[in-house]
């Protein structure tokens, strides 16, 4: 899977960067520090533990590199920046539930908004499968001779 370039300068405000995009009835901000096991727990059933790997790293930085989406009180989908690799956005993921609404677009705009401001010109989605996805929202495109990209083999085995 190819790795995308995402060029941060140039959208939306009057310099550039994403403006953080808005969902009714869904709230999207940075996780906090205390929800992280509630955040790392809904993440590992929902989509798997390397991703909750990832969401553990972006729950480590301050301010935290995790954004949430939040329905109620529930969470509905999640994204993260800088986890493996220093400017590379993701993972991002919405709940079976919360799909079709625009919460992955309002999740992407809120971390490429604080990516730019954070003085990031451009952000690398790294190895996904959603290249429509990024390339119709953000105008992203792939990055020729970028699979496999920087990510070594797998670990095979399970965690005790």
């Amino acid at each position: 899977m190819p790795d995308l370039l995402i060029p941060l300068y140039g959208q939306g405000g009057d310099r550039g960067g994403y403006a953080p995009g808005a969902v009714a009835g869904v709230t999207v901000r940075r996780a906090l520090a205390y929800e992280r096991q509630l955040v790392l727990g809904w993440v590992e059933r929902a989509f798997g533990a390397g991703w909750a790997g990832e969401v553990a790293v972006a729950l480590g930085c301050q301010p935290a590199t995790c954004f949430v989406a939040v329905c109620g009180t529930e969470l509905a989908g999640f994204c993260c920046y800088d986890t493996t690799y220093r400017g590379f956005f993701g993972p991002l993921g919405v709940g079976d539930a919360a799909r079709g609404r625009g919460i992955g677009r309002a999740l992407l705009g809120a971390a490429l908004h604080a990516m730019w401001n954070a003085g990031y010109a451009y952000a690398v989605v790294g190895a996904t499968g959603a290249t429509g996805f990024y390339e119709r929202v953000v105008d992203a495109w792939q990055i020729p001779g970028s699979s496999p990209g920087p990510y070594p083999p797998r670990l095979r085995g399970r965690a005790e």
